[in-house]
């Protein structure tokens, strides 16, 4: 009887932790797949492979201006939840605004559990990745920056004419490591973080929008009758474009 009544308690104990690991047991959420759309805009003008050559814009300073060129690069996308968990994605992205095969990005590990997020990415390339010589599409591309100027790759060139209704003039407005000195070099990539919360619940595409007249109005208003050409060794313009790329970019619509 004292058998019956042991065998009897012990499978009691071992059905009650049963029904607690079950009821412990939490589900994984959905994966959703993700695709980052750059769209490029100045001040609310959509610019794109259709006008970029053609569109006159007028900057915060007041100059009158044409663009024949706009490439771009931002690398290490993160995307944060509400928990702080960080979701980090491969690779980095060249935009050249002529070439419209250029404004998606879709990372090689781009699946994430539902919920709301943030996004992060680097202007340019962080000190560990701007490694000279080290991208083959980016050096046939002509993207390196000078050896002479720290090396590594440019994060943008951005070319046109400026005072086009009067004297039309060259700028070439281009950006990257920041020389200090000779041989003495300052990192100048910027940290973009938008704070406007992306709620994923199924595939998703996220635009981000790139307000191009940004760069010459915010922190500092830019005057290409100054600041025109060549910028790519002039500290202060170098640093002065840092700057202002922390307000170019912001979130728009989220397709799913």
């Amino acid at each position: 009887m004292k058998k019956i009544i042991a065998i009897f308690i012990v499978s009691c104990i071992l059905f009650s932790c049963s029904e607690d690991n079950d009821d412990n047991l939490i589900a994984p959420l959905p994966q959703a797949a993700i695709t980052f759309n750059f769209t490029h805009n100045w001040d609310g003008t959509t610019i794109n492979n259709n006008n970029l050559q053609t569109e006159t814009v007028i900057n915060a300073h007041g100059e009158v201006m044409s663009m024949t060129r706009l490439r771009y690069l931002i690398s290490r996308f993160e995307l944060t939840n509400e928990n702080g968990q960080t979701y980090r994605f491969n690779g980095y992205k060249f935009t050249d605004l002529s070439d419209e095969t250029t404004y998606n990005f879709s990372p090689e590990n781009n699946n994430i559990p539902i919920g709301t997020y943030t996004l992060k990415f680097i202007w340019g390339f962080n000190e560990t990745d701007n490694i000279d010589g080290a991208y083959t599409d980016l050096n046939s591309a002509s993207w390196n920056w000078p050896a002479m100027l720290g090396g590594g790759y440019h994060f943008m060139q951005f070319d046109g004419m400026y005072n086009v209704n009067t004297t039309a003039m060259p700028y070439n407005f281009h950006n990257g490591t920041a020389r200090v000195s000779m041989d003495v070099f300052e990192q100048n990539f910027a940290e973009i973080v938008l704070e406007t919360p992306i709620t994923i619940i199924n595939n998703a595409s996220i635009e981000v929008k790139m307000n191009i007249a940004e760069f010459f109005k915010n922190p500092n208003t830019w005057d290409l009758n100054v600041l025109d050409t060549p910028l790519m060794p002039n500290y202060d313009a170098q640093k002065m474009m840092q700057e202002n790329v922390l307000t170019v970019f912001s979130i728009g619509n989220i397709t799913q």
